[in-house]
């Protein structure tokens, strides 16, 4: 680390929810190191809290990838943002979080006003693009944080610099307290259940009115059932509430997908970050995800190389969860799927366990620590 007179000029772009998350705590970690520095960057509301200075909110914007076209417009804007800030600020080094579709061209940014560039969550190029591992290495020029403990070998056989950190979502958790459920006691008729659709408002609305549905058929049951929806924020809050079933009387909680696993017997869950999450509570849960049926064939079919979809099953390399991904026609499996784990306390327990074993090595690292010494040794 070279000492200069000013504040280190940080760069950090985060496109979604999840980043926006990652990015404040990697900022609140540097500023434990006793270092000055200025935040700068794309992103929204949290990272704004730990002191960033926010050209941009783009996390409100967050889209899967069959609809990136609606927004296409603003997250142009959003590179021509940034390609006039690196031209003005010049940061000494640029972060860019997750979202490899977008964060790609604010690295190719940076590059050509000879900033270095530091990807925190390397690109999972293992899974769907390994033809793009040749424009990584002209982007990724201060290395990359990985979150998932196989990818630097992945990375280092192609010449790539990567470091495991740990997982971020995990960090807050005390590996002792990962323990599997108990179901001793439970019942099936006062099961509690959770509904996780996600942040994005395309994840909501493609998944919301399912897990609503999955749950209506459960309860018509076991009418003592319990259930508890899970939003990002506030605003996601509103959007469950807009199109709740009133007769299925929901709970809701805000930002505690951990916290809500812990609490209930079985999750249906958005595919993504939240998963690992409710893992570490040693949760049982269903995946879901609802892609366009004709873009997959199309497309994604020929691009996704792994067996299973879910990082949960890549992680563990079996399909220990149920997953229901790319996208399903109808919510009738899923149903009997959450039916025959609800029915057998026996199969709980055997999934909580397993998830439990996979879960503890994952939060025995200080991801946001360790991403702040990689960011401080490239300055």
């Amino acid at each position: 680390m070279q000492e200069i007179d000013r504040p280190y000029r940080i760069f950090l772009s985060a496109a979604e929810a999840s980043g926006d998350r990652l990015c404040a705590k990697l900022i609140d970690a540097l500023k434990q190191t006793g270092h000055k520095f200025e935040f700068a960057g794309l992103g929204g509301q949290r990272m704004a809290d730990s002191g960033c200075e926010i050209i941009l909110n783009t996390t409100h914007k967050a889209a899967m990838l069959y609809n990136v076209l609606g927004h296409i417009h603003f997250f142009f804007k959003a590179i021509k943002t940034a390609q006039r800030y690196f031209a003005g600020a010049k940061p000494d080094i640029v972060i860019v979080c997750d979202s490899p579709s977008f964060n790609f061209h604010i690295a190719k940014a940076a590059g050509k006003n000879n900033i270095k560039t530091l990807f925190y969550v390397a690109p999972q190029l293992w899974a769907w693009g390994p033809g793009r591992i040749e424009k990584l290495k002209k982007l990724c020029t201060a290395g990359m944080a990985a979150v998932l403990p196989f990818e630097p070998d992945w990375f280092g056989q192609k010449g790539l610099t990567c470091k495991f950190v740990g997982s971020p979502m995990l960090e807050d958790i005390n590996p002792e307290q990962i323990t599997q459920k108990d179901y001793c006691r439970y019942s099936v008729n006062k099961a509690h259940i959770a509904l996780m659709p996600g942040s994005r408002k395309a994840e909501i609305k493609s998944l919301w009115p399912a897990m609503q549905h999955i749950a209506r058929r459960l309860k018509a049951r076991h009418p003592a059932m319990k259930f508890t929806a899970v939003a990002a924020d506030e605003a996601a809050m509103q959007m469950l509430r807009q199109t709740e079933i009133k007769t299925l009387r929901l709970n809701y909680e805000i930002d505690a997908v951990h916290k809500v696993a812990q609490d209930v017997d079985l999750a249906l869950v958005a595919s993504g970050s939240a998963t690992l999450q409710v893992a570490a509570a040693a949760c049982p849960m269903a995946i879901m995800y609802q892609s366009n049926k004709l873009l997959w064939k199309l497309v994604g079919k020929r691009i996704v190389t792994t067996k299973y979809l879910s990082l949960v099953n890549i992680l563990a390399q079996e399909e220990l969860v149920p997953e229901f991904m790319p996208y399903f026609d109808s919510i009738a499996p899923i149903v009997a799927v959450c039916e025959k784990y609800l029915n057998s306390p026996e199969k709980l327990t055997a999934m909580s366990e397993k998830l439990a074993q996979l879960t503890k090595p994952l939060a025995a690292g200080h991801a946001s620590q360790n991403t702040a010494q990689m960011v401080i040794e490239n300055l």
